[in-house]
């Protein structure tokens, strides 16, 4: 298992907060490389969301120094196709799915990998409740070593929180520009009791210390319930909530 130093740690912190904190998802996958960068040596990645077109399982990705990205063009050739299909979340390297000389030899290795000077390959399959979310590929050139276990390490750490934000961003999706009830909101969002409670006081216009004293719970304890609140639902401000929630049942 890697040691991970405080910097280390801090750097992932960063990272678990922005994927929460960052309202647009583009700019959340693009800082997510930047700050891996620091973490893991890798020379290009791409991140990409899962399609709703037949017959596609990948779509809008963001890029890392990808001159050619093919991924998305080649994925009907893609040997581990069966493995994101699956619906499972892994993380792993190609090469503990395909041993390195068939991978020299397959299609899609000469189209996808060659053109860009790739070699060795370390993907996460994000996925929850059994429906894939999207995949991030890190890639490292021609000439240097593999992706060491440490790496999946880093990764393991992360992986949860990205598919919860992804699962998130597709929830929105469907909801469009349409209002959720205080009800919807805490069916759709597997909302606790007091989360759902806190909502509620929240669409009523109560202040923080009207709540406290209806709870009966301190400050800080509310502050932390309203922090889940809003990771669950994908903001980070009650103006974000108040366009988000119809104020009625």
């Amino acid at each position: 298992m890697k040691k991970l130093e405080t910097n280390d740690w801090i750097v992932l912190n960063n990272i678990i907060y922005k994927i929460y904190t960052t309202d647009n998802l583009d700019e959340m996958r693009s800082n997510l490389f930047d700050e891996l960068k620091m973490i893991i040596d890798f020379d290009s990645a791409d991140f990409y969301l899962a399609s709703k077109e037949p017959g596609h399982m990948l779509c809008n990705p963001i890029t890392y120094n990808c001159d050619l990205d093919l991924s998305e063009m080649y994925e009907d050739i893609d040997y581990s196709r069966g493995i994101v299909a699956s619906g499972k979340m892994l993380i792993y390297r190609e090469t503990d799915i395909i041993s390195d000389e068939s991978r020299i030899e397959s299609e899609y290795y000469k189209k996808v990998y060659k053109p860009n000077n790739w070699h060795f390959a370390l993907q996460m399959v994000l996925a929850r409740q059994k429906k894939f979310l999207g995949a991030v590929t890190f890639y490292r050139t021609i000439g240097k070593e593999n992706f060491h276990y440490d790496d999946i390490f880093v990764l393991d750490l992360l992986k949860d929180h990205l598919a919860y934000r992804l699962e998130q961003f597709e929830k929105h999706k469907e909801i469009g520009i349409e209002k959720y009830t205080v009800s919807e909101a805490k069916e759709k969002f597997e909302l606790t009791r007091r989360e759902g409670e806190i909502l509620s006081f929240l669409m009523e216009g109560k202040d923080n210390v009207h709540i406290c004293e209806e709870l009966v719970i301190t400050e800080n304890t509310l502050k932390k319930h309203i922090l889940n609140l809003y990771r669950k639902l994908g903001i980070n401000s009650r103006t974000q909530l108040f366009k988000m929630i119809k104020e009625f049942d």
